[in-house]
């Protein structure tokens, strides 16, 4: 068995863990694993302390037994805790694998939906239907039962692609506990697009490119990192351990810089700890439309297994984490952690006419990275170090608008992909959960925004322009919003430590100044994904407050999470702090994205600001010769001389 507290779950606790429940009376065959995960150490835990591995398991019981949140030691093998819940106030548990396919089979022989179905012409057979997380509106009925709620699709053959049919006008509400129909809204007959959308039929691509040469990326040597432990990454003068967990996906842990004779902590943790999904379309059918990708589904357990050439190109090393199924049998994904070396253009470079030096260094990274399906959407995530001591962050999202029928055109509320077919306008919001820790330390967080000076008698020319810099003392005072007419970054510094100028190390967080959630204050997605609605959230460190939207966000009525923890408004100056960035897509589907989105892209970055003492890349040899030396190998100037390499 594992001993260390960061390493990726293995087959055998899963295991261990399901035999203690078993042991225990917790899991009859009635009862599904909705969520298995490492309970991780707390920050303060000492380093020489025994491991204790602990996992948190979602109980559901589909037999409409107690529902139960669980902390099982496989160290120890035995039941930590065990609380019971009572749903129709936390929330219900993730949804299950199995019930995805429960809404289809349960209303395939509803007679009201067949019905709808024939009225419109169409078999049941070649009906497809979504399985939609149902949120919380005016049906106080649902609370406390699991509602999934189902719009259809046409599938013409096996290989169609239903999107390009949706069948627009009829929405059915499922309990999928109880295996029954709430009610079928069937409001209008509305034509089926009848274009395809099958993005690899010749029909579409016509003939293919013949025109690209092979791109090769070799690595004769191998990669520049190392993987020891299974999980912990060494690389350039970073070090880390890679973690994965079937909520939230990749978790990175104690990201640390080789600093000198130094080892310095930077983050004790760094994950994307949700993922919402808006839709902006007042319709009936579709006014409840939005998704928790990561709370409700859980993006990590649709985690692909990737494939070389495909999704990873280069000197490639993979992870393959476990997870569970609903019958608490380890599964694992193969090759779902993608790492490689990545060459990244120029680091840094100058020709200086007085010393004679022409300096040039590349860049590169190291790439850490997952893709995962949900449903009709591919995400995407990659973490990025670079060798100046930056970290990025990036979502890469592609896969297939959901559709509508749009029989006369484009609306206010959704693009038009194809006659008669429409594609809501909807965002992709996600948070970014960080916990700082430089130099293992507590910490600040300072709001910076540019600030441009009037003429004055210490302005007269009025060229002037300044910073200001604003202590965000509490965590009511730390929500923010984002402002790029003024350039605000946030500036994450220490309480304890200072660089040789005497000033503290800090970080600072560039955002990209996209739209953060649109839905209007009061509605229900509002209430929800209340952490969506602001680019910047601190809390203080609190090892039970984990997601933005608190444990349980299926069917929650809102106001769990962020919102919840800050109305105490501790203190955030100077204490083991937690930083959540909200940052999106806002997608108004043009034509190009259909039939299959090329990939859009959104993210942060995290870069040093007075963390070292001076340039951290001074050691970063020149390139080796051969790849670009002038004609002849002579200096690219006259005169000028090279500082011992070529480059290209």
């Amino acid at each position: 068995m594992t001993t260390s507290a960061f390493s990726l779950q293995s087959p055998e606790e899963i295991s261990t863990v399901r035999t203690v429940l078993e042991r225990e009376g917790l899991f009859p065959e009635s009862a599904r694993m909705a969520y298995l995960g490492l309970v991780e150490p707390a920050r303060d835990t000492p380093a020489d302390q025994p491991v204790d591995r602990r996992f948190r398991v979602f109980l559901l019981d589909v037999d409409g037994g107690p529902t139960r949140d669980v902390v099982v030691s496989a160290t120890d093998q035995r039941v930590v805790s065990n609380t019971e819940l009572d749903t129709s106030q936390t929330g219900e548990l993730p949804v299950l694998e199995e019930e995805f396919e429960a809404v289809e089979r349960i209303l395939s022989t509803h007679p009201e939906w067949l019905a709808a179905l024939e009225k419109r012409g169409l078999q049941v057979e070649q009906v497809r239907v979504a399985p939609l997380s149902a949120g919380v509106f005016e049906y106080p009925e649902e609370k406390g039962r699991r509602i999934l709620r189902g719009l259809a699709f046409l599938q013409t053959h096996e290989q169609d692609s239903a999107w390009a049919h949706p069948i627009d006008g009829l929405v059915a509400y499922v309990d999928v506990t109880n295996n029954s129909v709430d009610q079928i809204l069937d409001l209008e007959v509305m034509p089926v697009p009848r274009e395809h959308g099958n993005y690899t039929d010749p029909e579409l691509t016509g003939p293919l490119r013949t025109s690209q040469k092979p791109i090769s990326i070799t690595q004769p040597e191998g990669p520049s990192f190392t993987v020891t432990g299974g999980n912990h990454v060494e690389w350039e003068r970073w070090s880390l351990d890679v973690g994965f967990d079937m909520r939230e996906g990749l978790v990175l842990h104690n990201i640390s810089f080789q600093d000198g004779e130094r080892t310095r902590r930077i983050l004790d943790r760094a994950a994307i700890a949700e993922m919402v999904v808006p839709y902006g379309d007042p319709s009936p059918v579709r006014s409840w439309q939005n998704y928790f990708d990561t709370g409700e589904y859980l993006v990590g357990q649709w985690a692909n297994s990737l494939e070389l050439g495909c999704d990873c190109l280069g000197e490639i090393t993979y992870l393959s984490p476990t997870v569970v199924t609903g019958r608490g049998e380890p599964r694992e994904i193969t090759n779902g952690i993608c790492m490689h070396e990545e060459d990244w253009s120029i680091l840094s470079k100058h020709s200086d006419l007085w010393s004679g030096i022409d300096y040039t260094r590349r860049n590169r990274r190291l790439v850490i990275s997952f893709f995962t399906t949900v449903g009709n959407y591919d995400y995407g995530f990659y973490w990025y170090l670079y060798l100046d001591g930056t970290i990025e962050f990036e979502a890469k999202a592609t896969g297939v608008v959901f559709t509508s029928a749009l029989p006369d055109g484009p609306t206010d509320f959704a693009s038009e992909m194809a006659p008669g077919l429409g594609a809501p306008f909807h965002q992709h919001l996600f948070s970014a959960r960080l916990d700082f820790a430089l130099d293992g330390g507590p910490c600040r967080v300072e709001e910076e925004d540019a600030v441009r000076l009037p003429i004055s008698d210490t302005n007269p020319r009025g060229n002037a322009f300044t910073r200001k810099r604003t202590v965000l003392s509490t965590e009511q005072q730390a929500v923010r919003d984002a402002d790029m007419s003024v350039g605000r970054t946030w500036v994450v510094s220490s309480a304890e430590s200072t660089n040789r100028l005497g000033q503290p190390v800090g970080y600072k967080l560039h955002p990209e100044g996209q739209p953060t959630l649109l839905a209007a204050e009061g509605s229900s997605i509002y209430k929800r994904a209340t952490f969506a609605s602001k680019a910047l959230w601190v809390s203080q460190y609190e090892e039970d407050e984990r997601y933005p939207t608190g444990d349980f966000p299926n069917q929650h009525a809102g106001d769990g999470g962020l919102p919840e923890w800050i109305a105490q408004d501790r203190s955030v100056d100077g204490e083991q702090i937690v930083v959540w960035h909200t940052f999106g897509l806002t997608h108004f589907p043009r034509v190009e994205d259909w039939p299959i989105m090329p990939v859009d892209h959104v993210g942060f970055r995290l870069r040093p600001e007075g963390f070292f003492d001076r340039s951290p890349v001074l050691d970063v040899p020149a390139p080796k010769p051969g790849h670009c030396a002038p004609a002849g190998g002579a200096p690219g100037k006259t005169g000028q001389k090279h500082d011992g390499g070529s480059c290209h």
